[in-house]
């Protein structure tokens, strides 16, 4: 992603965006690996893996864990994370646009929409062959939130909420709206206002992005050729959606 006055201040960004029910969303994958893996799965990725909660569980469940991020920071907060609870955690910093592990993982995924910082299709493909190098053949590669409901008025919707740990309290606002739509973009604003033990900050981040649409994504992953479509999904259950959601995992599977 581009230089993120919010990423790069990775504990408020944790605490904003700390509202998952970490170990029931691990079960979920886990179930997804059950039935749909072709493959044992012994090593996980986490792409754009920031404070990696789920990376965290998977580690203490007796994974072999990666988190590839860009940030430095990130990568640097996930270190200090990883000794508190003394796991081990292989930190990659990397574009998720191209990279490649030196041991491939068994399964990988991208979560909280972060799929959508991927600055056009040539990039989406770059970062499918990155993964498709990067995983063994059966495994699967899970994306969450991909923008699947781009026609409904509740996806342009402003968003607030406000989180609290440790006596910091973050509040955040997200809104987006429709920049080009010949060029299915769309222009994303995060604002974090930042209550830290009296001291208040604010930081804004403002960030041009490309939406995929469903069909259009199936287009591309039978391009690349290297993944199977197995559909899209529920966010907290395996069942298929029978409609777009905002909330969705779609998931692909090494050829």
């Amino acid at each position: 992603m581009a230089e993120s006055k919010i990423y790069n201040n990775p504990l408020y960004y944790d605490i904003a965006f700390d509202f998952r029910d970490i170990k029931k969303q691990v079960n979920l994958f886990e179930e997804f690996i059950k039935k749909y893996s072709k493959i044992k799965v012994k090593k996980v990725l986490d792409i754009a893996c920031g404070p990696a909660g789920q990376l965290l569980e998977f580690a203490r469940r007796g994974y072999k864990a990666v988190g590839l991020d860009s940030s430095a920071a990130m990568l640097g907060y996930l270190g200090a994370k990883e000794k508190q609870g003394k796991i081990k955690i292989k930190k990659v910093q990397k574009d998720m646009a191209n990279f490649k592990l030196k041991e491939r993982a068994d399964f990988a995924y991208i979560l909280m929409g972060s799929i959508i910082y991927l600055k056009n299709n040539n990039d989406f493909l770059k970062h499918l062959n990155s993964v498709s190098a990067s995983l063994n053949k059966g495994g699967l590669y899970l994306i969450e939130n991909m923008p699947l409901d781009w026609d409904n008025k509740e996806f342009y919707k402003p968003q607030t909420w406000t989180m609290k740990k440790d006596g910091i309290t973050v509040m955040t606002a997200y809104q987006i709206g429709v920049k080009d739509t010949l060029k299915q973009t769309i222009l994303q604003t995060i604002k974090l206002n930042i209550n830290d033990h009296g001291k208040k900050t604010e930081f804004v981040d403002q960030d041009e992005l490309k939406l995929i649409f469903p069909q259009e994504l199936i287009s591309l992953v039978r391009l690349n050729g290297t993944f199977e479509f197995l559909g899209w999904f529920e966010r907290d259950r395996i069942a298929e959606l029978g409609k777009a959601k905002a909330s969705n995992i779609v998931l692909l599977r090494k050829k």
